[in-house]
């Protein structure tokens, strides 16, 4: 039984019990393990495991005993409630047998759960599952996950006011994250929010989004492109401090200054192409970084982009010159395009 992207999202939510088993594929290993996860949660609920309630075997381990699924699905539990064998990493050679179990399934044995890695569309594991009246085949996809399934996982975490921004915000960090890491951010905003009843706001999700870069580096980044040359230099000599490497700082800017030139040059406008940045930029950095843009006209950014290669290339070259001066003269050169407009 073939199943489509929102026909599989509700049954792995909630697994039909009349299902004597479904199959789990897709290339990426951690997309298949977090849906296999939430499945088996929502078969055996939290306490399955540790009261004996899933049966857990590798398709090396059905390999040496063809018996054992069929034994396990059949087997007696100690405790009341669902059970469920759990086949990792099957195989087209484990088809005959997972057919064999499935056609001796009734009702009140353990359901089979299946897993595989990316499956050929002549697949016989996929093609066995594709043609079983009642045990789904669910293909486990590369894409970002959509509006609803972000909505469903904080659902779960106890947010159900979700802001049009800090949507659009985790839509964005979804696609720029790994599923793994998305989920920890996801969990991590849940904990965020807790006993706070008003709205998932943008800058809750700026707050818990993974940061990449130092505070201090943003501050005088920043401050080069609001045009604040006096506070220029007061950062500068609190990251010479902190032994902030020149080369990384010229690095950084460089990075700021091609994210401003790709949001002013962009066909949809200055938000459109803040939008589309990876890393994406969240809540209050992406309003005030919307701001510096309006500072520059394109061609004042060219410049500020061709300031900044310069001065990068000359930080790597054998030099002699004091290299923090370097930076520090550029940022204050940035600073100045920016009150020039």
């Amino acid at each position: 039984m073939k199943l489509s992207t929102a026909e599989a999202g509700r049954f792995l939510a909630a697994p039909s019990p009349a299902a004597p088993g479904f199959l789990i594929y897709g290339t990426d290993p951690m997309r298949v393990a977090i849906k296999r996860a939430e499945a088996i949660a929502a078969i055996i609920g939290p306490e399955g495991e540790a009261e004996m309630r899933l049966t857990r075997m590798s398709g090396a381990d059905l390999r040496r005993d063809g018996a054992l699924l069929a034994d396990a699905i059949k087997a007696t539990g100690f405790f009341p409630g669902p059970r469920l064998v759990f086949v990792e990493e099957a195989g087209d050679g484990l088809a005959p047998l997972i057919l064999q179990a499935l056609a001796s399934w009734k009702p009140g044995d353990a359901q089979v759960l299946v897993t595989a890695g990316q499956l050929a569309a002549k697949s016989a594991l996929r093609k066995l599952f594709e043609a079983h009246p009642a045990a789904p085949c669910i293909a486990i996809y590369d894409d970002p996950p959509g509006q609803a399934e972000i909505e469903a996982q904080l659902k779960k975490a106890g947010l159900r006011e979700i802001s049009p921004a800090a949507m659009r915000d985790l839509m964005a960090l979804g696609r720029a994250l790994d599923p793994g890491d998305f989920r920890q951010t996801l969990e991590k905003i849940g904990l965020y929010k807790w006993g706070d009843q008003s709205p998932l706001a943008s800058e809750d999700v700026a707050a818990c989004a993974p940061s990449t870069v130092e505070a201090e580096v943003d501050d005088v980044l920043h401050a080069a492109a609001e045009g604040r040359m006096s506070d220029v230099a007061t950062l500068m000599r609190r990251l010479e401090a902190q032994g902030i490497a020149p080369v990384t700082l010229a690095i950084r800017t460089l990075q700021h200054f091609r994210a401003l030139h790709a949001a002013a040059t962009d066909p949809g406008g200055a938000a459109s192409g803040m939008a589309k940045l990876r890393p994406p930029v969240f809540g209050p950095r992406r309003d005030r970084m919307l701001r510096q843009v309006q500072n520059f006209r394109p061609e004042r950014l060219e410049e500020a982009l061709g300031a900044i290669t310069d001065t990068d290339l000359t930080l790597r070259s054998s030099t002699k010159a004091p290299t923090m001066a370097l930076v520090e003269r550029l940022l204050l050169r940035l600073s100045a395009l920016a009150r020039a407009r």
